[in-house]
């Protein structure tokens, strides 16, 4: 079962693998989908001989490009990890870091010091070798502030990398920093002339050295890829082919499943799950699904805590999970789920209080509240948007509900047209330690360029606690400094209210497919 989280202000997240209010996370269909495939050896969809052909039907449009240095779109950055590599990678299902263009895991020389050796023969799709001088390039450009890289805030440690020769680079960090090894897989390894050649072009059509290369891709209509038969690495595609058909709607998607012109969807409607049993095998596996509610608080009405706080005590939150989630999630009582190693429960709370909620929007000088409220077209989200309206209409709150696609919803959050945003989005796709899942909601780019919180003490302060767990040897200190800061952002009600968790319907062993279809879990 997922687990219903408190959301928030600053950036409030509200969904996915251990959060989201109401937040019918990722339920898929058919081959392993979000989240990971049950074995990254076998994967839901059985072992494959190379040769056949895997359908999928995506629930979310292609919203940005593939550069990975900047992509974190659900569908883009699902297509990228077929298309690139990293040093090494996580298992889909484990998140285990494991080698891949790597022959294996970074050796560490001393403290700060570690390198690492490439594998032989290891090509692009273009067919030229990688290099170590690849390698430094694409961590560089990563590095580079005016490359607004949203990876550069996982790997702040790195001070340089450079080439050995031709197979081996190192690096050396501003400090030791023991989940070096496995933080690097946010890095995906780039072709250094195609990228500077043309930026946009590689950002259109990527070239990787991953086990399939890009074919094409329509947005809103389908994306095309093939087996790449150079790839001489550990995780070969296991498919001649794949076409992942973006379809949004719900009733398409589902109908697309149960006729046999897919054999995978996403985001199955909790309702539709009984229904595809007759035809396929379900699972339910936990997901970092983060359903969130940001504010923008450069609006003096939700700059008072106070506010968002009350906007959060006025959620129903159990109707919520029973009504749009069908039962599908518990409340929250942390930043990351009670299954999380590094669970810790939070100082504040959230709980139905509309009297509570009443009471703060008084002390807060606030007689009368209206704002819009932006969400995303996506299926569960649409269900749960009028549950969110009637709460808050309970505490005397009136808000106007805009859906629409995800990527124009984003484009009025990046250009500040916004008043509070819903929307689903999981960092876990990056990696599940502490120190990363709160660094993709607190520290940099959503503080700084979307909820406006770069000017606040609180965020300061989050900010140096991050650093100083980051550089911390004692494992104890680390995890007393990431309660510190689950206790900020509870109370400014910078984190969500419920997560949910995954339910993939795989299909029946007489149409099972090859493997290969694994989209990343939604950053």
């Amino acid at each position: 079962m997922p687990e219903l989280r408190p959301a928030g202000v600053e950036r409030r997240t509200f969904l996915r693998y251990t959060s989201a209010v109401g937040a019918a996370a990722a339920i898929t269909a058919g081959l392993s989908a979000c989240g990971g495939p049950s074995s990254t050896a076998d994967g839901a969809a059985g072992k494959g001989d190379g040769d056949g052909t895997i359908e999928a039907g995506l629930s979310y449009p292609l919203s940005t490009g593939f550069d990975p240095m900047i992509t974190s779109g659900a569908t883009p950055y699902a297509a990228n990890m077929h298309i690139f590599e990293g040093l090494v990678d996580l298992d889909p299902a484990t998140l285990v870091a494991r080698p891949a263009l790597a022959t294996e895991i970074p050796k560490k020389i001393n403290a700060t010091t570690y390198r690492a050796t490439l594998r032989e023969g290891a090509t692009f799709h273009d067919g030229s070798p990688v290099t170590a001088e690849d390698v430094v390039f694409s961590f560089e450009r990563i590095l580079d502030p005016k490359n607004s890289s949203l990876m550069a805030q996982f790997v702040p440690f790195i001070d340089t990398i450079t080439a050995v020769d031709a197979k081996t680079v190192e690096f050396k960090l501003t400090y030791p920093f023991a989940l070096f090894p496995s933080r690097i897989a946010v890095a995906r390894i780039v072709p250094k002339k195609t990228v500077e050649a043309d930026v946009q072009g590689f950002d259109a059509e990527p070239v990787g050295s991953g086990p399939y290369r890009f074919v094409s891709a329509t947005r809103e209509d389908t994306m095309v890829f093939e087996k790449y038969d150079a790839y001489n690495g550990p995780h070969p595609a296991k498919a001649r082919k794949m076409i992942w058909r973006l379809i949004s709607d719900q009733s398409a998607r589902v109908s697309a499943m149960q006729s046999g012109r897919v054999q995978a969807i996403e985001d199955v409607p909790y309702i539709d799950v009984n229904g595809l049993s007759a035809s396929a095998k379900t699972e339910a596996v936990q997901s970092f699904g983060l359903l969130f509610l940001m504010f923008n608080t450069a609006d003096k009405r939700f700059a008072d805590k106070r506010v968002r706080q009350a906007l959060h005590y006025a959620l129903d939150t159990e109707k919520i999970i029973k009504t749009a989630m069908v039962g599908n999630a518990t409340a929250a009582t942390g930043y990351v789920p009670t299954t999380h190693p590094e669970y810790r429960e939070a100082a504040t709370v959230y709980t139905h209080d509309v009297a509570k909620a009443k009471e703060l929007l008084a002390e807060a000088g606030v007689k009368k509240l209206e704002f819009t409220v932006l969400t995303t077209d996506t299926g569960w989200v649409k269900d749960i948007a009028p549950l969110l309206k009637e709460s808050w209409a309970a505490a005397g709150v009136e808000a106007t509900l805009d859906i629409a696609q995800s990527p124009a919803q984003w484009a009025k959050v990046d250009a500040g047209d916004f008043e509070v945003m819903v929307a689903p989005g999981d960092p876990s796709v990056f990696g599940n330690d502490v120190d990363l899942l709160m660094r993709w909601f607190y520290y940099g780019f959503w503080p700084e360029k979307r909820y406006g919180w770069s000017t606040t003490a609180e965020y300061k302060k989050v900010k140096q606690l991050l650093d100083k767990a980051a550089q911390a040897a004692d494992e104890s200190v680390r995890k007393q400094l990431w309660g510190q800061i689950t206790d900020i952002v509870a109370d400014r009600t910078a984190w969500s209210r419920c997560s949910t968790s995954s339910l993939r319907p795989r299909p029946a062993p007489r149409r099972r497919p090859p493997q290969g279809w694994v989209p990343s879990r939604r950053p």
